[in-house]
């Protein structure tokens, strides 16, 4: 046991050591310069390390000034890592003779070390290594505030500011002091500009939500290298841009689509950047594409970028925003209402109605028009006429208003009326169908305009005239369709309902606390759970390439994950997740396609709906798997490997989406 006196002495041998870290409360050492202590602090140690098991892990070795206490902290990653990560602390009580083990390594946010080259003695092999990196953080003002760097988040949050990154134990920028100073320097925006042979994320996202339509012209503002504006124009659209480096000469021009791609955000001016957005607006004639680096929260890197576009380089800058502030800052200097379309990208539309237009689209469920089961004499004449019909009502949930149609003359020539063409329709196919269709499609409007709510719904003038006739034909009139749609969202926050219809839907599998739905089922749910979900995706859409949604009701919170071979493999594996909080609108991004022992999936039909192409084929695998017993004990089949030994300890495999004996 250590006595007080002899503790006295301890802490003097450390406050004069001239090895190790000191901090106001501890003197912090390598577990290779122990052997530099002097005898009272190594023997201090010995007898500490008889109280545990296993010291062998151990890189820093914690000697406690303000009690007797010794600490053995694990770093890994110590020699690769610039900063490595606490996975796991020892403290030995040299009091009481206790020991007390904390794990870190799943923390959220770990402590993280700076000034490596303070633990080591000068004869460490990569002290002088530690010490350069030192110098150049030191030099760039990143060690000022050492009390806001300590944690992963944190300090990932200040090199997200400064826009600093690491290659090696180097900084990934030349180190110049009078950058610490915030003197003035040459930004080089032109290097924020990457080299791609693909469009890049939002023109692909704009193309694929269908923003872009016959005939459309689009110019790409600050086109760096010029992959959109080509790809766009061997998709065939008009297609120009114009960049103030690369394309300094190209004139500017007003097009159908602008895009504004990761532009704002290396603009260091305020001045200058509030401008660029203006003059990419004034050339927008019906669609501005907005995108910029956002920041989310990623549990095991800390807080992270999101988005592509960016180089970090210390002669670029970088503006990093949170989801909600892109998106204030885009309707505050425009003075619009910008419609998110994922992280860190936003459209705004030059007319109101088109947007609400768009607004409405991304609500339509996914419809088959009926078939047809009756033989009708009549109706065979003339089904390539009635065609069209059939499918605008389909996709509408009512018949045509004039001048909707393009055959409306043909139509009408041979039936005077769309209500008379209908009934022939109704002869050959199932009135049922249809009017499930009518109600679905009522249902799309209810979640449209309980949605619109949130950012102001529209006044009948400023939505699109087909709208205008859906709520007629639907409703009756606006009014009506907004006092339902009102009363409807009134039970979003009611989570004692959320959870009933979550557990009574016979769409979607069934988990604790939740029900996980394939995206191409979420139509399929009551109009209150799409609602429900519709809170999260109305501020930041849906995660890129997410095809599962689970939906909590034990708390408010969506989740999108991504799993890219739902289709192809039997069992696919995860690769990333986005979980919004509702409460607070938070999000948390996961990227776990490093993982090495992945979570996959089991009983793909249960998320998705009977009409969906390999339903049969996931329902005959899951029989089997049944039958086999591989599905048995959940627990131990979440994640791959532990499937794998499953696999082969019933000595049956699956190929394709097959299971057979080997």
């Amino acid at each position: 046991m250590v006595t007080l006196e002899k503790f006295s002495e301890i802490v003097s041998s450390c406050e004069n050591s001239t090895v190790g870290k000191h901090l106001p409360n501890a003197l912090y050492v390598h577990t290779d310069a122990l052997t530099h202590l002097d005898h009272i602090l190594r023997d201090y140690e010995r007898q500490a390390r008889k109280l545990v098991d296993n010291t062998a892990r151990a890189t820093i070795v914690k000697f406690s000034i303000d009690r007797p206490k010794i600490s053995y902290l694990y770093y890994p990653d110590f020699d690769r890592d610039p900063h490595p990560q606490l996975h796991q602390s020892i403290v030995v009580d040299l009091i009481e003779e206790q020991v007390s083990v904390r794990q870190y390594h799943n923390s959220h946010n770990p402590p993280i070390l700076h000034r490596k080259e303070t633990f080591v003695s000068p004869d460490y092999p990569l002290y002088e290594t530690f010490a350069q990196l030192t110098q150049e953080e030191v030099a760039l003002g990143l060690l000022d505030n050492s009390r806001h760097i300590g944690t992963l988040q944190e300090w990932t949050r200040l090199l997200l500011q400064q826009g600093i990154s690491f290659e090696d134990h180097h900084t990934a920028c030349p180190v110049d002091s009078s950058l610490a100073k915030k003197s003035t320097v040459l930004i080089e925006r032109h290097k924020a500009a990457l080299k791609r042979s693909e469009l890049s994320r939002p023109v692909r996202v704009a193309l694929e939500a269908g923003i872009f339509k016959d005939r459309d012209s689009f110019f790409d503002y600050g086109c760096g290298h010029g992959e959109d504006v080509r790809c766009i124009g061997e998709a065939g659209y008009r297609s120009a841009g114009w960049d103030p480096f690369y394309r300094p000469d190209a004139k500017l021009e007003s097009a159908d689509i602008v895009n504004l791609g990761y532009i704002i955000n290396v603009i260091e001016d305020l001045v200058e950047r509030r401008q660029t957005l203006i003059d990419a607006w004034e050339l927008t004639q019906k669609v501005l594409i907005v995108s910029a680096q956002v920041l989310v929260d990623d549990r095991r890197r800390g807080l992270i970028a999101y988005g592509d576009g960016i180089v970090t380089n210390r002669n670029t800058f970088q503006k990093y925003y949170e989801q909600e502030e892109l998106k204030l800052y885009i309707d505050q200097v425009l003075e619009v209402d910008s419609i998110p379309a994922g992280l860190g990208m936003y459209v705004v539309f030059r007319h109101e109605a088109e947007a609400e237009s768009f607004r409405a689209s991304r609500l339509y469920s996914s419809l088959i028009t009926p078939r047809i089961q009756a033989q009708v004499r009549n109706f065979e004449d003339y089904q390539d006429l009635l065609t069209p019909l059939m499918d605008f009502y389909t996709k509408r949930g009512r018949l045509p208003v004039k001048g909707e149609l393009a055959t409306e003359a043909e139509i009408k020539a041979e039936f005077r009326s769309y209500q008379r063409a209908f009934k022939l329709v109704l002869q050959a196919t199932d009135r049922d169908e249809w009017d499930a269709i009518v109600d679905k499609r009522r249902e799309d409007l209810l979640v449209y305009l309980a949605l619109g709510k949130f950012s102001g719904r529209p006044t009948i003038r400023k939505l699109a005239p087909e709208i205008k006739a859906d709520v007629k034909a639907l409703f009756g009139s606006y009014k009506q369709a907004c006092t339902v749609a009102d009363l409807l969202l009134l039970q979003v926050g009611d989570m004692n309902k959320i959870a009933q219809l979550c557990r009574e839907s016979k769409v979607g599998k069934h988990l604790n606390d939740a029900i996980a739905v394939h995206v191409s089922a979420l139509e399929k749910l009551p109009p209150l759970l799409r609602l429900y979900e519709g809170c999260a995706s109305r501020n930041f859409y849906r995660l890129e390439n997410a095809n599962i949604i689970k939906l909590y009701y034990h708390k408010p919170k969506i989740t999108y994950l991504v799993y890219p071979e739902f289709d192809t493999q039997a069992h696919p594996t995860l690769r990333a997740t986005m979980e919004v909080d509702l409460h607070n609108l938070s999000v948390t991004y996961h990227d776990i396609s490093d993982e090495t022992n992945p979570l996959i999936l089991h009983q793909k039909d249960a998320l998705v709906a009977p009409d969906y192409p390999s339903y049969k084929q996931f329902v005959r695998l899951t029989k089997k798997e049944q039958k086999s017993g591989l599905l048995k004990n959940k627990d131990a089949i979440r994640r791959l490997h532990g499937w794998l030994r499953c696999l082969r300890e019933h000595e049956v495999k699956i190929e394709g989406h097959k299971l057979s004996t080997k």
